[in-house]
């Protein structure tokens, strides 16, 4: 079962890559992101914390970008909300694995809280090594570039050179190397964090079940069942059940969490 659901998104993504480059979509206005972006900037540069972290929330909501979630997340850390920090810049590195200024925020974050990273298996770790969209593109252009170059030479009656069955062994590669990276997306699509602190995990999901541990600001877990308002998730040593409103999955819109917690230490990376 999950690896036929592993299959279909996949080829989910195939078609969907396929539509993106026949049919491109316009993205969101730009004028509203970036006032909302200017705004943001002006207010964390005048200390004023709560409503830079609004603003940057409502325009990586409206056009995620690493460098507006890099932004968010040092306005969060500035209101001393550890949680919705470390969100801001995981999520910064699931849409810009290149963004150094978030990779450095995150391990002084979890130095400072002492918390643990996100324990990734093979094919996450190289689902990560690309913004999670783009691996629908690589598959897309590599399997048609194969298809394209195998079959319109003989359609067209043109004689095949070796450049053609280079070509095409290329993109058949390209294509086959992509699928583990296809199945970490989905996989790692799960994971979230908490965002705030000595969160109760219970042992089931009811206001009077059992604690069986609380959970810190910033801690990673996977969802791994869904009731009604509560999740079941794994964390680092054991699983438990929580409410949903206290926990956000990587790759959930950005939102602002306006929630008084003791101030941290600021990180040295500015925006």
């Amino acid at each position: 079962m999950q690896l036929t659901s592993q299959c279909s998104s996949v080829f989910r993504g195939l078609f969907l890559g396929l539509v993106w480059l026949l049919f491109p979509f316009s993205s969101a206005p730009a004028a509203p992101v970036d006032a909302l972006f200017r705004f943001g900037t002006n207010s964390f540069n005048g200390g004023e914390y709560v409503q830079a972290a609004g603003a940057f929330a409502q325009a990586a909501a409206l056009q995620p970008s690493g460098g507006t979630l890099q932004n968010l997340g040092l306005s969060e850390w500035q209101c001393g909300r550890t949680g919705p920090a470390i969100l801001a810049w995981e999520q910064a590195l699931w849409v810009d694995p290149f963004n150094q200024a978030a990779r450095n925020n995150l391990g002084f974050a979890r130095r400072a809280a002492q918390l643990e990273t996100p324990d990734l298996n093979w094919a996450e770790v190289v689902s990560s090594w690309l913004p999670a969209n783009w691996w629908a593109w690589v598959a897309s252009v590599s399997l048609w570039a194969a298809v394209g170059v195998s079959t319109v030479p003989g359609l067209l009656r043109w004689p095949k050179a070796a450049w053609h069955q280079a070509v095409a062994a290329v993109g058949l590669a390209v294509f086959l190397l992509s699928i583990p990276a296809h199945i970490g997306v989905n996989s790692r699509a799960r994971l979230g964090f908490i965002l705030f602190k000595d969160i109760p995990l219970r042992l089931t999901p009811t206001a009077e079940a059992q604690v069986v541990t609380q959970l810190a600001a910033g801690e990673p877990g996977r969802v791994e069942r869904v009731r009604g308002k509560s999740l079941l998730i794994r964390a680092s040593h054991t699983a438990g059940w929580i409410l949903n409103d206290q926990f956000r999955l990587i790759c959930s819109s950005p939102t602002f969490v306006a929630k008084k917690i003791e101030a941290s230490p600021s990180p040295e990376a500015q925006p």
